[in-house]
């Protein structure tokens, strides 16, 4: 009878761990509001939803990136570029993202998981002996920290910028990319 309840209370205690890790896994992509522009800028701006990234594989390559514009010329383009990132022993800008501007002179750009993996992981995308989609992680990421995201206008000298803010992953996100590379779906190479 004691081995019975002992196995029970292992059982019961491993059903709440596995509940409480799905539903931190849940919580954990939810999102805020979105961030509206700012009224009392009368020129070009831009703002980044959601306005901070984690640096962990899982987490970066299903949060959607999203950069959004307004004040730019009607039927313009822009070019959004990452400035001043570390990469190896330089500091570069990076392109990551471009959009078509509509008639009212507004954008909305998102940043491919092919940018996320390759500019911001400094991974690359590949396939297993299943030919699913993999990411290869051979590279430290870019290091955390607040950078200057700038769109330029290809029509005008029109330009905005905005702050995006590059987290280290958490612990919830390290044991996702663990999970990922049990899975298959992450290969690290360092």
């Amino acid at each position: 009878m004691k081995v019975l309840r002992k196995e029970l209370s292992k059982m019961t205690c491993l059903k709440a761990v596995l509940i409480f890790l799905s539903l931190g896994l849940v919580f954990a992509g939810c999102a805020g509001a979105p961030k509206p522009f700012d009224p009392d800028v009368k020129g070009a701006q831009m703002i980044v939803e959601p306005d901070h990234i984690s640096l962990g594989v899982a987490t970066l390559t299903k949060t959607p990136l999203v950069f959004k514009g307004k004040g730019f010329e009607p039927e313009d383009s822009v070019f959004i570029t990452l400035l001043n990132v570390p990469k190896g022993n330089k500091t570069v800008h990076v392109p990551i993202a471009d959009a078509e501007v509509d008639k009212k002179g507004c954008f909305t750009a998102k940043v491919s998981t092919l940018v996320k993996v390759t500019q911001f992981l400094n991974a690359k995308l590949g396939s297993n002996k299943k030919m699913e989609n993999i990411i290869i992680v051979t590279q430290p990421p870019i290091p955390p920290g607040t950078y200057t995201a700038r769109a330029v206008s290809m029509m005008s000298d029109k330009f905005a910028v905005c702050k995006l803010l590059v987290q280290s992953p958490s612990p919830l996100e390290k044991f996702k990319d663990d999970l990922g590379e049990a899975m298959g779906k992450i290969v690290i190479k360092r």
